[in-house]
């Protein structure tokens, strides 16, 4: 079965927010990417590249807290309501299809479900309720 985690966009404060939320938490940081690192990252500005394009806090059991820098020059504006997604783990492509199928019905695809170049099969969406839902399965690595 799929794993549910919070994913978290704040306004250019997410290294900020992670570090004060890993000190609440313990542990370390599963995954961190700067936009500067990413295949857009010649469009942004030198602060831009270094602000986080993705980040990863395993707390509890199992659970991995997630965000991102939601930057203004990429389209992105941060109201009350879209500073959240709830991320779905698949634990397979062919049930992130489903359940991203089957969640966004009635609703807004933002990013139809897509093979990304982070090695994964992703999309996100707003379904006719209102909540942004984000649908991941991540490719294993190739040894």
């Amino acid at each position: 079965m799929a794993t549910i985690n919070p994913y978290i966009n704040l306004p250019g404060t997410t290294e900020e927010a992670f570090n004060f939320y890993k000190s609440a938490f313990g542990g370390e940081f599963s995954a961190i990417q700067r936009f500067g690192e990413t295949l857009v990252a010649d469009k942004l500005s030198a602060s831009e590249k270094k602000k986080l394009m993705h980040i990863a806090l395993p707390i509890g059991k199992g659970n991995v807290l997630m965000g991102t820098d939601a930057l203004e020059s990429m389209g992105h504006k941060l109201t009350f309501g879209n500073n959240y997604n709830i991320s779905i783990e698949a634990d397979s492509r062919d049930e992130a299809k489903s359940l991203f199928d089957k969640l966004s019905v009635g609703g807004k695809i933002e990013t139809p479900i897509h093979d990304e170049f982070w090695g994964a099969y992703f999309g996100m969406f707003t379904d006719k309720f209102g909540i942004r839902w984000m649908i991941n399965y991540t490719y294993p690595k190739q040894k």
